[in-house]
């Protein structure tokens, strides 16, 4: 190993693959990553990624380029552990998405003509993946559909996969009419005291919720994380508010957070 490279800032990708080989390194490296395996990385994978888009969605762009370093790692640590297992490296991973890319894309770095419309590209793009998954033998519509995604992406992508044959709503007031008939199931699931029956019903109205976004073009996820910051907003405000009077909201009746809220409300639509 080179202790040269590993001390150099501008050693850039051999540097950082020298860094992941040092700590992992049985003998010499750092005990808590030498005990890694894939499945303890893996929800890091996942965080890191959530605070890329996180940075983003703030438009924090002095934390982007940390957020982004932070997301590589997680590919380099996976890379060698690959290494080690005899598996894949990092150069086998960059040359396995740069043949995939330079296949996807025909008509950039192949023979097809550019001249055609987001949305063609969009179709000969799926005609590409569907192929790939047929050469691995996903022959189902929904197959491949990654099981570890977040439950309100893999309904989006599951509702997307299913359309595309033609199984989908016609219109979004189709949807909507399905959402009452959803919400009536589930207050009679809720008066019935069986919580299985709830959870059913539940996760049938947050499933019929994600195709209501789809339909109307809105991103589910988007939308619920900018409701999130809305109430957090708010209801910093009603904290705010009731601090300015020695109080704290356990010390606050419902009635008067939720007229502090109103007024938060209020002053956000100035």
């Amino acid at each position: 190993m080179s202790k040269s490279l590993i001390h150099d800032p501008a050693g850039g990708m051999d540097r950082l693959l020298e860094i992941m080989a040092r700590l992992r390194d049985p003998e010499t490296g750092c005990p808590w990553d030498i005990e890694q395996s894939w499945e303890t990385i893996a929800p890091y994978t996942i965080e890191e990624a959530y605070e890329v888009a996180d940075a983003i969605d703030r438009q924090a762009w002095g934390e982007l380029e940390g957020e982004l370093g932070d997301l590589l790692l997680q590919v380099v640590y996976f890379a060698q552990m690959g290494s080690e297992e005899g598996r894949f490296t990092f150069d086998r991973i960059a040359r396995t998405i740069g043949d995939k890319m330079v296949a996807r894309h025909p008509h950039v770095f192949g023979a097809e003509s550019r001249d055609k419309s987001a949305e063609q590209q969009t179709r000969d793009w799926e005609k590409v993946k569907a192929a790939e998954r047929a050469a691995k033998g996903e022959a189902r519509v929904l197959d491949g559909v990654a099981l570890g995604l977040p439950a309100l992406l893999r309904a989006l992508k599951l509702q997307k996969r299913a359309a595309r044959v033609g199984f989908d709503w016609s219109h979004s007031t189709d949807v909507i009419d399905k959402l009452r008939e959803e919400a009536e199931e589930l207050a009679r699931a809720a008066a019935s005291g069986d919580h299985d029956a709830v959870e059913d019903e539940m996760g049938d109205m947050l499933f019929v919720l994600a195709n209501l976004a789809r339909h109307l073009g809105v991103d589910p996820e988007q939308a619920l994380r900018r409701t999130n910051e809305k109430f957090t907003r708010r209801f910093n405000a009603v904290e705010d508010a009731l601090r300015s009077e020695g109080r704290a909201p356990a010390e606050a009746t419902l009635e008067e957070m939720d007229a502090l809220w109103n007024e938060a409300k209020r002053q956000e639509s100035r």
